[in-house]
């Protein structure tokens, strides 16, 4: 009889024959594999018809689990849709409900579960969801705190440190902003946990770098997508994206050129050509040994900050926090220097990475309650944290990602009463910025 057990990360086989993903150990005289292919792997005896016993998973006790809330017509098309194989990513946009839906599959199988977030805040927007809907009050694994529950809510960072001792604890993981899974490190919580089930959720699938593509070997390719487009409206706030140009000043402009001139010239005389992020990516792996790719970059660099915070934007930015003045409106930029100038020159809260926890907190309760009109971030609020309803938003500055530009419009399309929400890009003219701005905003552009 062919044995299967876990040990630290690992499911040790003891057959006469190779099993598919499984290689020779010769220590420890068995087969080995990664706890991934535990799936594929009792399939396979399954099929053959071969007797095996399995020792892998441990789960805790699970208490019978009720949730009635009933789901919108596209959550239950997604869930049926991943119940078919009890694995894969569902792409649906901010504000439109994945944790209701993560929740009622959650109940479905009843099965010991783990839930992995990148950030505390989404440690605790889960925890707060889950004990009010579920009426079970979960575990956490992070940085504040080990509590092992039937339903455990852990952190990126703590799943990676601890994935031996949790990899076959949880028959069901959901892996939440799925898009980080894939990252070098993260991908080995996916590889080392032994979970037959497995849920994505993201609003974005892509990644710049195309590592996207290892998610259907790490928890199963995309089995459900809509876009905010085909949402906003009925379940989402219709939407509309404007560009505002603004010129550099002529010192700017003088500054801007010169240092567009240095990063140009360097890739003639290379004869390199940006087609993608990789070549960028090239050229950073080049400076390492080339004083002239490192001096490039250093102007590519200065060049875009020139842009991003040219001064015309911000005479922009008072004419649109005058236009919607009693609205709620989210600033968002590229660096904490205009997150600070724009603080002081309009009296703004301000929220960076270097905002404490408590005082974020006040900040977006004020602004929930109108106390504040306005707020400006750099990218902390772009993922993992619960934002209070806006209508407008103001991206003064952001790099090309299309998640990143998504993730932004996501803040603003909570559906409140026949609200049009307005996201605004105030982008320099004759710079980088104009192709910038048009790659990031291509796919929800109108």
């Amino acid at each position: 009889m062919i044995l299967i057990t876990y040990e630290r990360g690992v499911l040790n086989i003891k057959s006469e024959f190779k099993l598919p993903h499984t290689t020779w150990d010769e220590p420890s005289k068995c087969y080995r594999a990664l706890p991934l292919n535990y799936k594929d792997i009792i399939e396979y005896l399954e099929r053959s018809g071969l007797e095996y016993e399995s020792r892998v998973m441990d789960p805790l006790p699970m208490p019978q689990l009720n949730f009635d809330l009933n789901l919108r017509v596209y959550q239950s098309e997604a869930l049926n849709n991943w119940l078919a194989t009890k694995q894969g990513v569902i792409v649906l946009p901010t504000g439109s409900g994945k944790t209701i839906l993560a929740m009622k599959a959650i109940a479905q199988l009843n099965l010991p579960t783990i839930v992995v977030v990148p950030t505390l805040d989404l440690v605790r927007q889960w925890s707060e969801e889950i004990t009010d809907k579920l009426n079970l009050t979960p575990g956490v694994y992070s940085g504040e705190e080990h509590n092992l529950q039937p339903i455990t809510i852990a952190t990126y960072d703590t799943a990676y440190i601890r994935a031996e001792e949790l990899g076959n604890r949880f028959p069901f993981v959901v892996f939440d902003e799925v898009h980080h899974l894939p990252s070098p490190g993260y991908s080995h919580i996916a590889e080392l946990f032994a979970s037959p089930y497995r849920m994505g959720l993201t609003a974005t699938y892509e990644r710049e770098d195309g590592l996207h593509e290892n998610l259907n070997r790490l928890v199963g390719g995309k089995v459900y997508e809509l876009g905010v487009k085909e949402l906003s409206g009925e379940h989402l706030a219709e939407y509309e994206t404007k560009r505002i140009y603004v010129n550099l000043t002529s010192k700017e402009r003088e500054e801007y050129e010169n240092n567009r001139k240095i990063f140009t010239d360097y890739l003639k005389k290379r004869r390199i050509y940006i087609r993608s992020a990789r070549d960028i990516e090239r050229i950073i792996r080049m400076s390492g040994y080339d004083q002239g790719a490192r001096e490039a970059l250093l102007a590519r660099n200065r060049a875009r900050k020139i842009a991003i915070n040219s001064n015309s934007k911000l005479k922009a930015l008072d004419k649109l926090l005058e236009e919607h003045w009693g609205e709620r409106i989210i600033i968002f930029t590229e660096y904490n220097s205009l997150v600070d100038l724009i603080s002081r020159e309009f009296l703004l809260p301000s929220i960076t990475y270097k905002t404490d926890k408590n005082e974020r907190v006040d900040i977006l309760d004020k602004f929930k309650k109108g106390d504040y009109r306005a707020v400006v971030t750099s990218k902390v609020l772009d993922e993992g944290v619960d934002v209070p309803e806006a209508s407008v938003g103001a991206i003064l500055g952001g790099s090309g990602s299309i998640r990143e530009y998504r993730q932004r419009l996501g803040r603003l399309l909570r559906k409140s009463g026949d609200k049009v929400a307005i996201l605004y890009e105030i982008v320099s003219r004759e710079t980088s910025e104009v192709s910038t701005s048009r790659r990031r905003s291509r796919d929800v552009d109108q």
